[in-house]
């Protein structure tokens, strides 16, 4: 339900929306860098699909209510920050990897063949995070060692690839 009602339409208007802002290389995208108005738009939008999806998971009698509605949240972050073309879009489907991980383990619990899955998003997880830290727009090394170190330095340089054949 989610994923026809917010993350495909989000996923092809990010496609639309990456392929129409390239670089002047052609095989990357341009980088937007977030302003106080995508922020406040992110924070109000948030606040609603929050709710909205509260509301219907409510309806539905949802286990573990909190963290579902938490993961619809972080997913939706995780591709509005996609579509806004954002350097930090890679955070966004690691925190949602986090939630999931979560229900993944509360449902592994009662039915130990979940736990199969768990480590699925476990290892989603950890490619978020590699993404992350090693994009074209964020170095990960400050002196040459220090590979905690995020440090944007360009705002050109994502590819198209990323976002097109990402499976998630």
């Amino acid at each position: 339900m989610t994923y026809l009602g917010m993350t495909m339409p989000m996923a092809v208007w990010s496609t639309i929306t990456w392929i129409k802002n390239p670089s002047e290389s052609g095989k990357e995208v341009e980088i937007q860098r977030l302003t106080k108005k995508h922020i406040f738009l992110l924070i109000v939008s948030g606040i609603a699909v929050t709710t909205l999806f509260y509301m219907i998971l409510a309806a539905l009698k949802t286990q573990n209510i909190v963290f579902s509605t938490i993961s619809v949240t972080t997913s939706f972050f995780a591709a509005s920050l996609t579509m806004l073309r954002s350097s930090y879009y890679a955070m966004g489907y690691a925190a949602n990897d986090i939630v999931l991980i979560v229900l993944w383990v509360l449902a592994s619990i009662s039915n130990p063949r979940y736990l199969s899955v768990t480590i699925i998003f476990g290892i989603f997880f950890f490619y978020d995070i590699f993404t992350h830290n090693n994009s074209p727009f964020h170095s990960t090394r400050k002196l040459g060692f220090n590979l905690l170190a995020h440090q944007p330095y360009s705002i050109k340089g994502f590819l198209l690839q990323d976002i097109l054949f990402y499976d998630q």
